[in-house]
């Protein structure tokens, strides 16, 4: 079995992220790390928007990710440190829109290393040099610097080892022109690790550590070393040279301090607290993350503690002398793992868990009434100040972008009925957690709907001069009448347009500069900008049936299949070609291209006609209306569209020249099929047809404008948009109802808009996230989702919710009371009025926890809920509250045996749990009947078992059940569930559990698969074949009776068979005196599985599916991971085009580098040696390469480049989109 990998979602959450100028422009830029790609967000100043502008696989890991900007330069380069030992320099090329390697210096191994560097980085602030750090030991620095030409070099690594020594955070210092100087917080461990008794180890303080490289001698000197107080988790930066004090600010818990070399004295502040926090008082308070902002005259800090409450930092000088370091409390919003202020006075912040915000700064807090927290106020050390947390005030949500990071499983199931399945995902942490219902489609915002006097069958809209920026007029065609609207501030009705009412209308357009076109059946009306109107009028009893028009063409087909071609003389008028042309058949459809920039027509006209073919003609003067080349099609068409895809427009802002694309027509067939075709701009000639199914009805073709370059939208029983985006073609329905017919519109407050009729409405729709896979609906959740069941028959879900160091919502009640009974006890008798009315208004505000963060209990407090709830709307039909400390962790849907037509769910909790070190008082089994159809619970009894019920799934009637490391069959009983069997010969603790007739595949916690079979007679559960490499399995699928798919937490994906001539009739041997070697292998059964295939994801996957995700498609599997990534394993189907991808992916091996420098097949087989897949992701690169590499690689494959584009395109939409 060979697998390919496709890459349908690329992974949501962002590891890091920093700004800057990177196409050496005004524009404000992002690049962000989401573990193993890289991608650029531009920021639109107009919108307020943010977008992604490219989007790259470095088949790598990203460890860290850093901007610098050579001295007096306009444009910031990435540094990268990764997984590969190298340092490299990306360089973004606006022209090409691409990120391109200058440097890339080896220095190490791969793999993530304790010592080797790539983990830090630091850049001095001027850009002069860059030093990369290990976690342990090992420190160089690269000097950076211009040569004759203007290009970056860079000089050979400058040592500053140290051993023994750990490293948690480094930055550059800003001191000007000085000698470019790294503060590094480190920790020496010698002393520990030399001493037994563990005195040492807690005694050892940080260090904060001056490195200085001296550029006159070329080498680096550790210049200054102190200890810290407290234990750091970060430093910030301070800006110096003549723009500030310089020196650094180390957040540590509970404190924020200044420090600098010379006679400055150290500044240290506490970071305030919630007053009347739930949070255990004990706990330390440290900030996460920070962002600088400096303008030319002041500069400030933007500091989140865990809680996600912002401060403001300012520091007050005195002769660059710090002397206080003042705090003032910014806004709340969710914890980021980074936050970037904009020079456009925006925040971004890259959230941790959920989606990611983009603020817009609105005002800086100087001069509102909130207190400001200084170092100068006396303080008793260990106390501090206490805020009030509030709704956003400096802060105004602009943008949002969609994560699903993290996803903790998945499941796909139809719910809905409509063909294709949804993807139902939960996701998230804590109180910001979301049930995810994905579908494949495009996001559309409805902007206006109007109901019109009857069904109409067109619509189309014009602009009144070729100039202008919005649509003048919508023109509606009816069954007998036209009605045209003027947009304005609103749609209405105008009669003076100069079109004819009183008839249906074929098409209309805008001609020349200032004139407009009417086609109806009996002629042509040509309304000129003065309003007068010329005529042509139909001969005899003959009609216009269809027609094609374009800015200065207009082509007419006949009753019987005869065309008239007109084309627009330079006074304005429209002139008849003097000859006709009689087709051979009735025409059905035909098609114009738009008339090219700087030209006079368009060369060609495309016509559908009745025998099931399509011709192309020209309309170039020398040979006009003459047949140039010609297609059969499989089923009559229905419409035609031509387009130019795949250019890019000019853009002002980054000085981008525009391209040409191709010319493509598009043919929709009336059995619901849409051909895409390249028609030849010189020759005419039509090649390289791609199909693709779109739905039962006949497809309808429409061209609108999308992102500056042209799109087309093709209706079917769904509306589908075909458009380029980031340099590939990408076809992608509307999640959105059927539409009949549609036209481009553009207004002031849609500028790229849809206006579509559906019925007898007129819609107005926009479609703003060009380029996404899936739209998703979510519901929000109470804690962090677990796991969850579907009942098959109301298609409802049962969810189970989890979350440790949480308070359950009767504790918090409780916690609230007791803290207010204390506030009025610890009040004087005077205050005592005050303090009633301050315990009122604590016990009665309501902060949403969504937004401020839920308490955090302590270690070993556990908050449960069980909820069933309708996927389609929402709703929560039930919420069962666990008490608390229970932590549930399975659940299954089982029936029984003795109850054949009732339906179990079985819920497996912990009490009082402790993670480290691990300690429990037991677990619990509860056994839920589903009663009401679907959408009640109703507790029959809970069992007591020792451990926790890690994993639970229905078998012949019964019930399996890994409780620890014990596998066990529970029987049900009418006071508790009833032990039947077990097996106590799995190693560690049972994660998984699937069954197939008497098989069963446990999954183990780190000791991979154990394949166990049910001897009815003896009663016996006998373990007869396994592994013989660890796997840390965290989710797991069976694929037939003796293959099993299973993914591990370090991002390997394994396909496990068992041979032809294992046996699954063994007996175990209770006496012990069986011969030595029947025993078994490696302290494991006797008989080992087969490793069919091996593949590392790079992302730790957390579900496995086999299933099919468009409609008539083949069956494949599916994964999602972690950070919010989906993708599938597809298998091939013949043998020619595994070896067709085999080899390309081997000559992209060669050609394409990884833009970290890491190489692909190590990536690939990072812990077991890759088996049996092929990476798509590698293969598809192939499209982003230049022309010459496609060109040079497709001749090696005995194949022109848009045949492998083509194939790398049909495999993916053979399974999915």
């Amino acid at each position: 079995m060979y697998l390919y990998n496709l890459t349908l979602q690329r992974s949501t959450g962002i590891v890091q992220a920093v700004h800057g100028n990177f196409s050496g422009s005004k524009l404000q830029e992002i690049v962000v790390s989401r573990g193993k790609v890289i991608e650029l967000l531009r920021h639109d100043p107009n919108t307020g928007k943010i977008y992604p502008v490219l989007s790259i696989e470095v088949f790598g890991v990203i460890r860290s990710l850093m901007p610098f900007r050579l001295t007096g330069g306009t444009k910031d380069y990435v540094v990268i440190g990764s997984d590969s030992g190298r340092i490299v320099i990306l360089e973004y090329i606006p022209s090409k829109n691409q990120f391109e390697k200058i440097h890339q210096e080896t220095y190490g191994k791969s793999g993530c290393r304790r010592i080797v560097p790539g983990q830090y980085l630091a850049v001095d602030p001027k850009g002069r040099a860059v030093m990369v750090g290990a976690v342990e030991k090992q420190k160089l620095v690269y000097i950076l610097n211009r040569d004759a030409q203007a290009r970056l070099t860079i000089s050979s690594p400058l040592e500053a080892h140290k051993s023994n020594t750990l490293v948690y955070h480094m930055i550059g210092i800003d001191v000007g022109f000085e000698n470019p100087t790294f503060a590094c917080l480190e920790i020496d461990y010698e002393e520990a690790d030399m001493d037994p008794t563990g005195e040492a180890a807690q005694k050892t303080q940080q260090l904060l550590t001056y490195y200085e490289l001296d550029l006159g001698l070329n080498h680096v000197v550790r210049k200054y070393s102190e200890q810290l107080e407290e234990h750091a988790n970060f430093l910030i930066s301070v800006p110096g040279g003549n723009d500030g004090p310089s020196g650094v600010l180390i957040c540590s818990e509970n404190y924020i301090t200044y420090k600098n070399l010379g006679d400055q004295p150290d500044i240290r502040c506490p970071i305030p607290r919630r007053r009347t926090d739930l949070d255990d008082p004990e706990r330390g308070m440290i900030f996460v993350c920070s962002a600088t902002h400096k303008t030319k005259s002041m500069f400030f800090f933007l500091v989140q503690t865990e809680q996600g409450d912002i401060f403001k930092v300012t520091l007050e000088t005195d002769e660059d002398i710090v002397t206080e370091i003042r705090l003032k409390y910014f806004d709340t919003v969710p914890v980021a793992a980074s936050m970037s202020v904009l020079k456009s006075g925006f925040l971004f912040i890259a959230a941790e868990f959920g989606n990611h915000n983009l603020y817009q700064i609105v005002h800086l807090g100087e001069d509102d009434d909130e207190v400001t927290f200084s170092s100068a106020t006396p303080i008793e050390e260990g106390d501090t100040f206490l805020f009030v947390p509030r709704a956003l005030k400096n802060l105004a949500m602009v943008d949002e972008m969609d994560s699903l990071s993290p996803i903790l499983t998945t499941q796909i199931a139809d719910l809905v009925n409509e063909d294709t399945p949804q993807i139902y995902t939960l996701c998230g942490r804590g109180p910001r957690s979301t049930l995810r219902v994905l579908r494949h489609g495009l996001e559309v915002s409805e902007m206006a709907v109007s109901e019109l006097p009857g069904n109409p069958n067109a619509v189309w809209t014009v602009k009144r001069h070729i100039d202008d920026e919005y649509d003048a007029y919508i023109i509606v065609s009816f069954v007998n009448a036209t009605l045209v609207l003027s947009i304005g501030e609103t749609v209405e009705e105008v009669t003076d347009s100069g079109f004819l009412g009183t008839t249906p209308t074929i098409s209309c357009s805008q001609l020349g500069d200032d004139a407009l076109v009417q086609i109806y059946p009996d002629g042509i009306r040509h309304i000129r900008a003065d309003k007068r109107v010329n005529e042509w009028r139909t001969p005899g009893k003959k009609n216009i049936t269809k027609c094609a028009v374009n800015q200065r063409q207009v082509v007419i087909a006949l009753t019987g299949g005869e065309l008239v071609y007109f084309e627009m003389d330079p006074t304005g008028q429209l002139n008849e070609y003097t000859e006709r042309k009689e087709m051979s058949s009735d025409v059905v459809c035909m098609a114009l291209g738009r008339v090219p920039v700087g030209e006079q027509r368009c060369r060609f006209l495309a016509v559908g006609l009745a025998d099931d073919t399509v011709r192309i003609i020209s309309l170039d003067p020398n040979d006009c209306l003459s047949p140039l080349s010609m297609q059969a099609l499989p089923a009559p068409s229905e419409s035609l569209c031509i387009v130019e895809m795949g250019g890019t427009e000019a853009k002002e802002e980054t000085g981008e020249t525009g391209t040409v694309g191709g010319l493509y027509l598009n043919i929709g067939l009336q059995n619901g099929v849409l051909l895409r075709t390249v028609l030849d701009t010189v020759t005419g000639d039509l090649s390289d047809t791609r199909t693709r199914y779109l739905g039962s009805r006949a497809v309808k073709l429409f061209r609108i404008s999308m992102q500056g370059s042209e799109a087309v939208l093709a209706m079917s029983s769904r509306t589908w948009l075909s458009y380029t985006y980031q340099s590939r073609f990408h076809l992608t329905p509307l999640s959105y109802e059927t539409l009949e017919y549609a036209s481009g519109f553009a207004s002031e407050q849609c500028p790229e808009g849809i206006v579509a009729i559906s019925t007898n409405t007129l819609r107005i729709l926009a479609l703003e996230k060009l380029g996404a896979v899936f739209n998703q609906v979510s519901w929000p959740l109470q804690y962090t989702p677990r796991r969850f069941v579907i009942h098959p028959e109301s298609s409802n879900l049962i969810v189970i919710e989890t979350d440790h160091n949480t308070y359950t919502e009767e504790t918090k009640q409780q916690r609230k009371q007791q803290m207010a009974e204390e506030m009025i006890e610890a009040a004087q008798e005077e205050e005592q009025e005050l303090a009633a009315e301050m315990a009122a208004q604590f016990l009665n505000e309501d902060r949403p926890e969504s937004v401020f963060g839920a308490p955090k209990a302590g270690a070993g407090m556990w908050a449960s809920v069980i909820r069933v709830l309708n996927p389609i709307n929402g709703n929560t039909l039930q919420k069962i509250s666990l008490e608390q400390n229970e932590a549930a962790h399975s659940i299954a849907l089982v029936k029984f045996a003795g109850k054949p037509d009732e339906q179990y769910v079985i819920v497996g909790l912990s009490h009082d749990l402790v993670l480290a070190p691990r300690s429990l008082s037991g677990g619990l089994l509860q056994t839920y009947k589903i009663v009401e159809g679907g959408t009640k619970l109703e507790h029959m009894h809970t069992t007591p078992v020792e451990d926790v019920p890690g994993a639970i799934a229905g078998f012949q009637g019964r019930v399996l059940i890994g409780v620890g490391r014990f596998l066990r069959v529970y029987d049900l009983g009418k006071k508790k569930l009833l032990r039947k069997c077990e097996n106590k010969h799995i190693p560690n603790f049972v994660t998984t559990i699937h069954t197939m007739g008497q098989r069963v595949v446990v999954g183990d916690i780190q000791d991979s698969f154990h394949f166990v079979r049910y001897r009815r007679q003896e009663n016996q559960l006998i373990v007869f074949a396994d592994d013989t490499n660890p796997r840390w399995i965290t989710c797991s699928t069976l694929l037939d009776f003796n293959t099993a798919a299973g993914a591990d937490k370090f991002g390997n994906i394994t396909v496990i068979r068992l041979p032809q001539e294992v046996t699954d009739d063994v007996d175990e041997d209770p006496t012990g005196n069986k011969a030595l070697w029947d025993r078994g292998v490696l302290s494991g059964a006797s008989q080992k599985v087969d490793i069919i295939a091996s593949f590392h994801i790079g992302e730790l996957v957390t579900s496995l599916q086999k299933a099919t995700l468009i409609p008539g498609g083949s069956e494949a599997l599916v994964y999602t991971t972690l950070s919010g990534g989906i993708g599938m394993l597809v298998p091939f189907t013949s043998h020619e085009d595994h070896d067709f991808f085999q080899h390309l992916e081997m000559y992209m091996r060669s050609e394409y580098h990884s833009l970290c420098g890491r190489d692909h097949l190590a990536y690939r087989s990072y812990y077991f040696p890759l088996k049996s897949v092929i990476d798509g992701d590698l293969c598809e690169m192939f499209n982003s390469m230049d022309s010459s590499k496609q060109r040079s690689v497709a001749e090696e494959l005995e194949r022109t480049p848009s045949e492998v584009s083509k194939k790398l395109e049909d495999i993916r939409t053979r399974y999915a989109f």
